[in-house]
Order: C-alpha cells, then sequence, then structure tokens
C-alpha cells in the first residue's frame, strides 16, 4: 500500500513518523518547499509543493491531509476526483456544507473519506464506550468534558471550539450514540485572534446532556471527562488513560495498557483501505459535528439556543 501526506507542519510531523513506521509512506507535499523537501530526504520519500504534480507522478491508494482548516475543502476535493481514499485532520472542513459535498463526491466515487477525531481510538474512551454499550454502570445519562492549555501558536484559522471543542463534541456524540438537537454556548477571546475560551452545552433525547468546556487561558494541560451513570460516576483522563469507577464502594482504578491513539487511528484508516475493519468515523458524522459546531458559535454569538436536525 501507498501513502501519501499533505502539509507536514504543526501536528502533522507525527503522522509522517507514524506512516514511514508503517512502511506505507511514499511521498510528502506542502506549500513551503523548504519543509517539505526537509521531510522527503528525512524519511527518504518524493517531495513535492503542489498537490497537482504529486497526483499527476505519484501512484497511491490513499492521502492524510493534515493542513490548515481552511485548504481542507480544496485539497479533499481534488484527492476525491483522483478516486483516492482520504482522511481529513479535524475539522473536516470550515463550512459543514463543503464538508457534505466532499462526503457526497467520496460516495460517488466510492472511495473512503474520514476525519482525524482521535479520542475514539484513545483506550481512556473506548472503555467507557464498552461499558455503555453493554450497560455496565446502567444508563448513560451526563457528560461532562474538561480541557485546559495554553494556546497552540501553530493554531491561526479558527478558535478554540473548531480546534478543541470538536473533539468532546465528537466523543459525545460517539458515547450516546446519537446527535444532539439543542445546542447553547458562550464564548469569548482574551489573548486569540478567535475565541480562547468556551462552555457548549449539548441537548440530546430524553433529557441526555453533554457539557463541554474548554481555555486556551491557564498553564496547565488538562484532558478529561466524566460519564454519569444510572449507577457509577467514570472518570477518564484523556492523556495517562487512566480510568476510575465510582460507586457506593471504594473507587475502582482500571489502567489500561497506554497506547499512541494517533498509531491506532492510522492503523484503522490503512485496514479499511485494505476492507480488514469499518471506518469507524463515518463522513456524515464529521459533518455533524462541523454542523454543531457552527451551531455552538452561533448560539454564542446570539445568546440564544440553537435546535438542530441532524441525519
Amino acid at each position: 500500500m501507498k501513502i501519501v501526506q499533505i502539509g507536514t507542519g504543526g501536528w502533522g510531523k507525527n503522522h509522517t513518523r507514524i506512516l514511514s513506521q508503517l512502511g506505507v509512506l511514499c511521498a510528502v507535499c506542502d506549500a513551503d518547499a523548504q519543509r517539505s523537501k526537509e521531510y522527503g530526504e528525512k524519511y527518504s520519500v518524493n517531495h513535492y509543493s503542489s498537490l497537482d504534480d504529486l497526483i499527476k507522478s505519484e501512484k497511491f491508494d490513499g492521502a492524510f491531509v493534515v493542513t490548515p482548516t481552511s485548504t481542507h475543502t480544496e485539497i479533499a476535493t481534488k484527492l476525491l476526483e483522483a478516486k483516492k481514499h482520504v482522511f481529513v485532520e479535524k475539522p473536516m472542513t470550515y463550512k459543514s456544507e463543503d464538508g457534505q459535498k466532499i462526503a457526497e463526491l467520496a460516495e460517488k466515487n466510492k472511495v473512503i473519506l474520514t476525519c482525524g477525531y482521535i479520542e475514539r481510538f484513545n483506550p481512556a474512551v473506548g472503555i467507557v464506550k464498552k461499558f455503555v454499550k453493554e450497560k455496565k454502570y446502567g444508563e448513560l445519562v451526563m457528560l461532562e468534558f474538561h480541557r485546559e492549555n495554553r494556546m497552540p501558536l501553530h493554531i491561526k484559522d479558527v478558535g478554540i471550539i473548531y480546534d478543541t471543542s470538536v473533539h468532546d463534541i465528537d466523543t459525545a456524540n460517539w458515547l450516546f450514540d446519537d446527535m444532539p438537537v439543542v445546542v447553547f454556548a458562550r464564548s469569548g477571546r482574551i489573548n486569540h485572534e478567535h475565541e480562547d475560551f468556551a462552555s457548549i452545552m449539548l441537548g440530546y433525547k430524553n433529557d441526555k446532556v453533554a457539557i463541554i468546556s474548554s481555555n486556551w487561558i491557564t498553564p496547565k494541560r488538562v484532558r478529561t471527562f466524566t460519564a454519569v451513570c444510572t449507577d457509577a460516576l467514570i472518570t477518564s483522563d484523556f492523556i495517562s488513560q487512566e480510568v476510575k469507577v465510582e460507586r457506593k464502594e471504594e473507587p475502582e482504578i482500571l489502567h489500561n495498557e497506554k497506547q499512541e491513539p494517533l498509531l491506532l487511528e492510522i492503523q484503522s484508516f490503512l485496514g479499511a483501505i485494505e476492507g480488514k475493519n469499518d471506518t469507524v468515523v463515518k463522513a456524515q458524522q464529521a459533518v455533524n459535528v462541523t454542523k454543531i459546531a457552527e451551531a455552538a458559535l452561533l448560539s454564542s454569538q446570539k445568546g440564544i439556543p440553537i435546535y438542530l436536525d441532524l441525519k
């Protein structure tokens, strides 16, 4: 199998490392010709500064798009038109209607389109998903997510909702196995061009709720979530991957074997191309996350709840 990567800056360097380790990377492309050359030489693969040149010159099965959000639609469209399988880093597109268009294009050309909602591959989330599915601790009724960190310097084109909160929106949808019917949010900015703190409430059917709080203000790195079930409280740490279950008796700490979610995510995409497993993050689910993020921004601007009808 042959895979190309578009964009090597910021988070992208991790994709390049793993794709090279797995022996599938055949070319890189970056608008910065110097950086593209540097990565091409580092991993002994062909390098390009033009996507059109790469598509013309390379034979490959799939592509990773790890570029600024505003460029995703154009790049993914060219790759899908060339009938390549495509993994786009989150969020899939800046506008949900663009996401809808590329999702339909992928379906028409019978190729895979997926998006980098990496927390689905985090063992700290996977074990909670298993408990919820089995109803091991009763019914899941409420989720609370908490993320804080200093602002990542490479994020310039979007604020915290599109960059960070989208992870928790997707995780909430996945754990509830549903889409919210209402969104209410408040956000503001202190240090960033876009919003750098936000609280979002997602209302699901049967009064189920997810509360998502994120900020780029505090120096401490925190990424946790709590699942309130009818028979227990489950607390998970995205970073340490430790899971704690609290009932009436002593809390139980579950130590998962720590794994790199990005490696699992990339292996899953490659497996889907080979027909070994299903695509975990479906294109329409990624489009819906963008719709929810758009609703959160609109709710914050207008100070009102936004009602949704998502398929």
